[in-house]
């Protein structure tokens, strides 16, 4: 597949080995340094692509690179669980999503050179009721630390999982179903 330069706007382990898995082996990355600040109005769906459009116009590019960021977040009743800032902060988040749904979004922006398309995918998430001394020794194992919603579905996370709707890989930070949909719009196909 004769397929465009790609650049992928990010610094997460996780979007790279999915960028892979799809089929894009090869790829740039440039991480976009930029302040996560958002108007105080918009809806979860609109704060990721806000995050994720903001991230793609700090990415330095040529005309004929295709360039790919997103933007992750997870929601419990509308209200943004980011990184837990310690461990208390995880035991408190994955304590409010026991036994509950929550959603995460993820914003994707897709630009090459003035043309930038940005949509957004939601996915709800449902946590089995967990005892406390679970939580604890999830957060022991230091995988909460680094994620948002202080859980991360790829790795032990999973077992505090009950189900999903939507699409899985949107929890793990980049919906590969609606990307390729999109790097279709911009002449790259996955399957062909």
């Amino acid at each position: 597949m004769d397929m465009a330069k790609i650049v992928l706007a990010s610094g997460s382990p996780r979007r790279q080995e999915l960028l892979q898995r799809i089929g894009i082996a090869d790829f740039t990355i440039r991480v976009p340094q930029v302040e996560e600040w958002y108007p105080d109005d918009l809806s979860p769906a609109d704060i990721v692509s806000y995050i994720s459009r903001e991230k793609s116009q700090a990415v330095p590019s040529d005309d004929d690179e295709i360039v790919i960021t997103a933007d992750t977040m997870v929601f419990l009743d509308d209200k943004r669980l980011g990184k837990p800032t310690d461990t208390a902060d995880a035991l408190r988040m994955l304590t409010a999503l026991s036994g509950r749904r929550h959603t995460v979004c993820t914003g994707v922006t897709v630009r090459q050179g003035a043309r930038m398309l940005t949509r957004s995918a939601s996915t709800d998430v449902y946590f089995r009721s967990a005892a406390e001394a679970e939580l604890r020794s999830y957060i022991a194992g230091g995988e909460p630390m680094d994620k948002a919603g202080a859980y991360g579905v790829q790795g032990q996370g999973a077992l505090l999982v009950e189900r999903i709707d939507g699409d899985f890989f949107n929890v793990m930070g980049l919906p590969v179903l609606l990307l390729s949909q999109m790097l279709r719009e911009f002449g790259v196909t996955l399957l062909s």
